[in-house]
């Protein structure tokens, strides 16, 4: 009876740890994922001379979700942007308005250098931005709102500072982009949207664009830091857009406050 209570004791402590160990090595997690939700509220300023050689001022309200994927031990990581903005302005003697939408989405692929044993990452590659969107004018009749149509790709960096004031950890983070190619729509001067679709004439309305005709910056430095459990964010955003083609300009210039929170986590993947 020993012999067999003693075999049973063994058997029961056994399963379990050969059970952890099995688990333990099928179980692999390498994908870590830092994602930011952020809401942003500051001034913008609007020019589209198609709908009015007046310049629009006003307030923008923008949602950012901003992630960045990178396997452990590697030096590649992934970028992946989704905006969506609103902006109300007004013209200078306030008796016009100016309403626009636009959605943006960036996917950039990065190199990245851990330096100072961990505390500083650099990142340096590309992105590509597709840009969907509207510029609608309340004081005109005919052609009163305006596509925003708009693919680039830009060169981009960014760097992450992680630090302690005291007991509390914290990371600097600021990036930037400048596009140098793409193409955009835009009517053509004195061209109808009706003239556009309806009759299909086609006038240099998909157009080239490049850091000359089109010069542009988009920049964000923002901190975070923890409490509790949740880790919050705090920053600037400023998306300075402009282009000069089929004799228009436009220009969107933005700056605004961002505030939001951050989620550190891996993915984890059964190894067969």
């Amino acid at each position: 009876m020993k012999a067999i209570r003693s075999l049973l004791i063994s058997t029961l402590v056994a399963v379990p740890s050969a059970v952890s160990a099995q688990v333990a090595d099928t179980l692999r997690s390498d994908k870590v994922v830092v994602n930011a939700q952020m809401i942003g509220v500051g001034a913008t300023s609007i020019l589209d001379t198609y709908l009015s050689p007046e310049e629009y001022s006003g307030t923008e309200l923008r949602y950012v979700s901003h992630t960045v994927r990178r396997r452990e031990g590697r030096r590649w990581s992934r970028m992946l942007v989704h905006q969506g903005a609103f902006a109300y302005a007004d013209n200078r003697s306030g008796n016009g308005n100016e309403m626009s939408g636009m959605y943006t989405f960036t996917y950039g692929l990065h190199y990245n250098w851990d330096l100072l044993g961990g505390r500083l990452n650099v990142m340096a590659g590309g992105q590509a931005d597709v840009e969907a969107g509207f510029l609608y004018n309340t004081r005109n009749g005919n052609n009163p709102a305006q596509a925003r149509l708009a693919l680039n790709v830009s060169p981009s960096a960014a760097a992450t500072y992680r630090f302690r004031l005291g007991r509390v950890p914290l990371a600097a983070h600021y990036e930037v982009s400048a596009p140098v190619l793409g193409l955009m729509f835009s009517p053509n001067y004195g061209q109808s949207y009706y003239e556009i679709f309806s009759r299909g004439n086609y006038d240099h309305n998909v157009v080239p664009t490049t850091f000359t005709n089109a010069p542009s910056l988009r920049n964000m430095l923002t901190l975070d830091f923890t409490l509790g459990r949740t880790t919050l964010r705090l920053g600037y955003l400023g998306d300075f857009r402009q282009a000069k083609v089929n004799n228009l300009k436009y220009h969107s210039y933005s700056n605004m406050l961002l505030i939001g929170f951050v989620r550190h986590f891996k993915i984890t993947r059964i190894v067969p």
